[in-house]
């Protein structure tokens, strides 16, 4: 009898500047590294001795995380992020890991997120929205843990589950540095007819920058597009469609003419 052909789960590393990210957020940030792989690779990284940090013992357990003790060898410096960046690059040396998710807000990850890369390994970041756009920008992927909204639970209603209110399609018109990404995207993979597969444009965003619509407050990048009211989308059953709209130019007053 024939074995069952199985897809090989990703192994990722999930490493977490506790000092730089709020233990309440663990269950929901975990969910969302479930969407890529296999947290095989648990750490927190901080001084345990400190009291700032005793919302995050209370967690360690729970979910399997190691607690990795740095002490605070001088003031004004964080040991723990020197700490965080020797472990991920001893992983990054063992060959045995598909991805990293670093959960922290603190920029000064930037050139680590820079260094895997290279390495062909995804890199997806968590943090809150007061993170510096640098360390955003350079992961494959951002989300603000704001918008991962509240744990799934039966005790919290689903239209609560999600904290970042959607933005107004003036706002998103505002942004010019997001629709630039969605044109270009769409323009990149459209057919001759003009009309682009959404799966695909979602790829070709991907490989342009770190993109999460939920940051926007849309749930999926179709309602984030659709928001814009720059594309037209058109749905046959499970397959969606995009086509960016033509721009209208104003056209130019005829003056009457003096009798």
């Amino acid at each position: 009898m024939a074995a069952t052909a199985t897809v090989e789960e990703k192994r990722i590393a999930l490493l977490i500047d506790a000092d730089n990210a709020p233990a309440a957020k663990i269950e929901v940030i975990l969910a969302e590294v479930a969407r890529y792989g296999v947290a095989n690779v648990r750490r927190a990284y901080g001084n345990w001795k400190s009291q700032s940090l005793k919302g995050w013992e209370a967690v360690l357990h729970e979910y399997a995380i190691r607690p990795i003790q740095q002490f605070a060898y001088s003031k004004g410096k964080n040991a723990s992020d020197m700490a965080m960046v020797i472990d991920a690059m001893d992983l990054l040396y063992a060959r045995n890991l598909d991805g990293f998710a670093i959960v922290s807000s603190d920029a000064d990850f930037t050139p680590l997120v820079m260094r895997l890369l290279t390495d062909g390994v995804k890199v997806y970041g968590f943090g809150e929205q007061k993170t510096p756009e640098p360390f955003v920008n350079a992961c494959s992927k951002f989300t603000y843990i704001e918008a991962l909204g509240q744990p799934a639970g039966a005790d919290v209603p689903a239209e609560e589950r999600a904290s970042t209110p959607p933005r107004s399609a003036q706002d998103l018109g505002e942004d010019q540095r997001m629709l630039r990404m969605l044109r270009r995207a769409v323009d990149a993979v459209s057919g001759d007819d003009g009309w682009s597969h959404l799966g695909a444009v979602g790829h070709q965003i991907g490989n342009q920058a770190s993109f999460d619509s939920r940051n926007y407050g849309y749930r999926k990048l179709s309602d984030l597009i659709e928001a814009t009211g720059l594309f037209d989308v058109r749905r046959d059953n499970q397959i969606v469609w995009i086509r960016e709209r033509p721009q209208q130019s104003a056209k130019p007053k005829v003056k009457a003419k003096s009798k």
